[in-house]
């Protein structure tokens, strides 16, 4: 089999993915001051971040070395699982946020702890389930006609996922936008009560405004292309065009620990220590609020 660039470059940005996600998922599991829901679902986030770069690297090696549709429909449903828990890990982030903002006084009730658990069972569970249903059958290697811009993917089943893709955005855009309205009036209410001058606030809520931009805005242009590919997009048109849509997506894997692990404070504190070959897993930590809106 001639060797395809794009595969290549697939390939490297897995490896990439893998490399940076292993750091976040080693810290928060060695270090048990990580147990706040907020740690909790980064990690998962960063899980699946993991295995959606080993996935590309495996799918690389099994194409490659060892063709087969067995193991092809294994790689497929590893990428399919992994990156659906990436996009609704992204999702419970979301919630959790609102919610530690909405409901600041009983954040930190074991309610909190409950509703991470039973949100994280459902990303998973929900993953999974998408995941297996190529492997389950639910594939086109017996009818080429039926098959997506994805192969073994079929139409419907593309189709479901950039739809729950979408819906996942609109969720996340209205949440973040409630956000950003809290974040604005607390601003303003500390700045009145402590009788900063109005460019203080100023400055806090274009912070809080630009922070939310570069959530969604690499978010969505991560993702929306191979959404809008995956609906309109036929079997027919040439691989050239999977390939464009699909690269982008695997960066949103690649920017997550930047984004929502590396940015957290006490994630640097241990990073540094590490760095510094002092590491301790009973560091002393500012907070166990909600990493930066």
């Amino acid at each position: 089999l001639a060797l395809n660039p794009w595969d290549v470059v697939l390939c490297i940005s897995g490896t990439i993915i893998s490399c940076e996600n292993a750091i976040v998922v080693v810290v928060i599991f060695y270090t048990p001051a990580f147990r706040a829901p907020m740690f909790l679902l980064i990690g998962s986030l960063a899980t699946a971040d993991l295995l959606a770069g080993l996935g590309l690297i495996l799918h690389f090696a099994f194409v490659y070395f060892v063709p087969s549709e067995a193991v092809s429909l294994l790689t497929v449903g590893l990428l399919v699982t992994s990156f659906t828990a990436s996009v609704s890990s992204l999702l419970t982030i979301t919630i959790d946020r609102y919610l530690s903002l909405y409901n600041a006084l009983t954040y930190y009730s074991e309610r909190t702890v409950t509703r991470t658990y039973i949100m994280l069972i459902l990303t998973w569970g929900a993953s999974i389930c998408y995941g297996l249903l190529p492997v389950m059958g639910w594939n086109c290697l017996k009818e080429p006609s039926a098959c997506s811009v994805v192969r073994p993917l079929t139409k419907s089943h593309l189709i479901i996922l950039s739809v729950s893709f979408l819906a996942v955005f609109a969720v996340m855009l209205q949440l973040y936008v409630q956000i950003c309205r809290i974040v604005c009036r607390h601003a303003h209410q500390i700045a009145v009560q402590r009788h900063l001058l109005a460019s203080s606030h100023y400055v806090t809520t274009r912070k809080g405004i630009a922070t939310l931009a570069v959530i969604l805005g690499t978010f969505a242009s991560c993702w929306l292309p191979f959404a809008v590919y995956g609906l309109l997009g036929d079997y027919s048109y040439p691989a050239l065009y999977t390939y464009v849509t699909l690269l982008p997506a695997t960066y949103n894997s690649m920017l997550n620990p930047v984004i929502y692990a590396f940015r957290n404070q006490e994630i640097q504190k241990v990073l540094w220590a590490v760095c510094c070959g002092c590491f301790s897993s009973a560091l002393p930590f500012r907070s166990r609020s909600p990493s930066d809106v």
